[in-house]
């Protein structure tokens, strides 16, 4: 497969898009959050 025809999504947080890696191979359906960073700032930003 080449990397123009991978599933692309958008972040929850940030907004921008992000392509399918390999680690997500199994829980594709649940990744929500292009990066750890994300996963934090909206984490903490629904505590506030």
């Amino acid at each position: 497969m080449k990397k123009g025809e991978l599933p692309v999504k958008l972040c929850a947080c940030c907004g921008l898009p992000f392509t399918w890696r390999k680690k997500w191979v199994r829980c594709w359906d649940e990744v929500r959050y292009c990066s750890e960073r994300c996963r934090r700032a909206r984490r903490s930003a629904a505590q506030t």
